[in-house]
């Protein structure tokens, strides 16, 4: 594969030397040329425009803005096969980084090159007039009131010291995605605020959304997220939902504290 994309970049490259070069006269115009060389007081050229070599005297050329276009064009080669090798490299690295995370939907993240899953917390509904097991589709309280979506524990099990962790996350579906600042309260983590309104049969959900970088890997479903900014200490969890549906997946972990 790679000497494929080296035959062809050196392609790229001879054809846009072989470009048709202008041979500027100074009396005005051009010869419109495939090559050019200069012999003695004569320049040879191989004209384009009747198919065959040609000679012309050295001081009816102005060969000093000739040699000017002409580098100036190599230039600009040197720098497409530049761009090319470079956009080549990078897409064979994405390709390489995407190799590492299974195909299985899923937040993952790197230790090396061994991707290592992030375990999915379990979630509940806490309203003002109790506790029900959140799951996909499940029915929305009867009630109007306010209440929070928390996952078990004050602390998750799952411990980064690199306050930039990256992580890969492969959709089970097309959702939105993201790091959510939760809360530790009691012996849960409050993953988002929940207001339900029984008239209008409508649950309005206030997560604290953390900004995040993200790159499409290899594939629809395969993302890289990252924080914009270091995070800080405390507890978070990489979220896959729907935004008013309540089916929101859950992986928890924390940043630490840095070491004084």
């Amino acid at each position: 594969m790679f000497r494929r994309v080296v035959v062809l970049l050196l392609m790229a490259a001879a054809a846009l030397w072989a470009a048709n070069l202008k041979l500027y006269l100074k009396e005005g115009g051009f010869q419109l040329v495939r090559e050019y060389r200069v012999e003695g007081d004569r320049v040879r050229y191989y004209s384009v425009e009747r198919s065959d070599w040609e000679e012309i005297p050295l001081d009816m050329v102005d060969l000093k803005r000739t040699q000017s276009e002409a580098a100036a064009r190599q230039q600009q080669i040197d720098r497409d096969v530049k761009s090319m090798a470079e956009e080549h490299a990078e897409t064979q690295a994405i390709h390489a980084e995407a190799s590492n995370i299974p195909v299985d939907p899923g937040v993952y993240w790197l230790e090396g090159d061994r991707a290592k899953p992030l375990e999915a917390a379990e979630s509940t509904v806490h309203m003002d007039k109790g506790r029900q097991l959140l799951r996909v589709f499940s029915p929305v309280p009867t009630t109007t009131g306010r209440g929070q979506l928390e996952i078990p524990g004050a602390h998750s099990k799952l411990v980064f010291h690199q306050p930039e962790q990256e992580f890969y996350i492969q959709l089970s579906d097309t959702e939105r995605f993201g790091i959510l600042k939760l809360t530790p309260k009691g012996n849960v983590r409050v993953v988002e605020e929940l207001l339900w309104d029984s008239a209008a049969r409508e649950m309005t959900e206030t997560p604290t959304e953390i900004e995040i970088l993200r790159q499409q890997l290899a594939s629809d479903e395969l993302y890289k997220i990252w924080p914009k900014q270091p995070l800080a200490p405390g507890e978070y969890a990489v979220v896959e939902f729907t935004s008013g549906k309540m089916n929101m997946q859950i992986w928890d972990f924390a940043i630490a504290a840095p070491h004084p």
